[in-house]
């Protein structure tokens, strides 16, 4: 089933100069970005994103974070893609992913955590809702394209 997602480089990826890596990560899977945008978050969108988290005892640590520098968001699309970028994620605390996931190659720890992505395909649309106008995303058809042969 195709399905588009969020996924959020995060301050500490954008400061260690890691988008390109990321990025290349999600292309060499076969997934589309059809949309991409390099942003400050404000306390407004931390909280509207992160809504599920603003009673808990971690979000004040986590608002600082994610306002604490650029972050680089993309709405990805593809067959099954919210869980596949899950997985190409990893864990969510560092130390606990797995070698070849993105936290496992560049996390620190569980706040500095490189990425965020969206859980689940209805989270995916709310997120997605909260950082991009649907007049943000691409459409392309590879088949029909002249530079494609």
């Amino acid at each position: 089933m195709t399905e588009r997602t969020l996924l959020i480089i995060k301050p500490d990826a954008i400061q260690r100069g890691l988008i390109g890596s990321i990025i290349s990560r999600i292309e060499r899977k076969g997934l589309k970005i059809i949309a991409l945008k390099m942003m400050m978050l404000t306390d407004d969108y931390v909280d509207k994103l992160y809504d599920i988290h603003i009673d808990k005892v971690f979000y004040p640590l986590l608002n600082s974070f994610i306002i604490s520098g650029p972050l680089v968001a993309i709405a990805i699309q593809g067959k099954n893609c919210v869980k596949i970028v899950r997985k190409l994620a990893g864990a969510t605390n560092s130390p606990d992913a797995e070698p070849g996931t993105i936290r496992g190659d560049y996390g620190i720890d569980l706040t500095k955590n490189i990425v965020h992505s969206s859980d689940k395909p209805e989270r995916a649309l709310y997120e997605l809702s909260v950082l991009f106008k649907e007049e943000d995303y691409v459409s392309f058809d590879l088949i029909n394209q002249p530079w494609v042969e």
